[in-house]
């Protein structure tokens, strides 16, 4: 099992910028992929971008691509997910995803709010 925890999540002006944070603790060995998705009400879940944690290759969603930056910290079990010009349809909650494939996540964090205010 994996425990994933989100946090940084809050309240920013259209512009501004925000880093989110995903620490992932229990059988990390397992995990090969990790991710951001988004979801606001009445919507499906977005993804947001991807990280292979052993290369530190990563794959972004055209909607957040040059604005957003994933990165990981294997000596942390951390993923990073830094958001810059943000816009106010960033807004969502923000999870973080673990998987051994790109694509099928069976751990998921409870997601943290990200309000970007016009």
């Amino acid at each position: 099992q994996v425990q994933l925890v989100e946090s940084g999540g809050g309240l920013v002006q259209a512009g501004g910028s925000l880093r989110l944070s995903c620490a992932a603790s229990g059988n990390i060995a397992s995990i090969n992929v990790m991710a951001w998705y988004r979801q606001t009400p009445g919507k499906e879940r977005e993804f947001a971008a991807h990280i292979i944690r052993s290369a530190g290759w990563t794959v972004y969603a055209d909607a957040v691509k040059g604005r957003f930056t994933i990165s990981r910290d294997n000596a942390k079990n951390t993923v990073y997910l830094q958001m810059l010009s943000l816009k106010p349809e960033d807004t969502a909650i923000y999870y973080c995803a673990a998987g051994t494939r790109i694509g099928s996540y069976s751990y998921w964090g409870q997601g943290t709010q990200v309000t970007v205010s016009s």
